[in-house]
């Protein structure tokens, strides 16, 4: 399956990447067919150098078959090369990996629920049995 996607180069902590034309089966870095352009991460949004798409190319693969990773989706959703995607939604990565069964999951949430309904239903009847054995 051909796929657009990102290709990582420069140096340690400072990445440029190219967007290339790649089968999903090569490394990451390594073979890809055609290389359609480039983004750097590290300049200000506002700058026009930070991405650079060459939309005709673009344009032939998508139209060949090729599927755009979600990074690469919102690059040319920005663009307007294609509709943007749909945002995710993924609550869970802005609590700590730690705390992630304790709070947010509704597991825990059914978990903790049929317990505490149970508590106080035991504590109940254990308070009626000996009012009725003094009588």
């Amino acid at each position: 399956m051909l796929k657009l996607r990102l290709s990582r180069g420069g140096t340690k902590k400072r990445p440029v990447y190219k967007v290339v034309v790649a089968d999903s089966r090569f490394a990451r870095d390594g073979r890809f067919i055609e290389k359609v352009g480039f983004f750097n991460p590290l300049l200000p949004k506002e700058k026009k150098e930070r991405i650079g798409l060459e939309a005709e190319r673009i344009k032939y693969w998508l139209g060949q078959g090729a599927k755009p990773t979600t990074r690469v989706a919102r690059i040319l959703g920005e663009n307007e090369l294609m509709p943007m995607p749909a945002n995710g939604n993924n609550p869970q990565k802005a609590i700590p990996k730690k705390d992630r069964k304790k709070e947010g999951t509704e597991e825990a949430k059914k978990e903790e629920a049929p317990k505490a309904d149970a508590a106080p239903a035991a504590e109940a009847k254990k308070e009626e049995a000996p009012k009725k054995e003094k009588k």
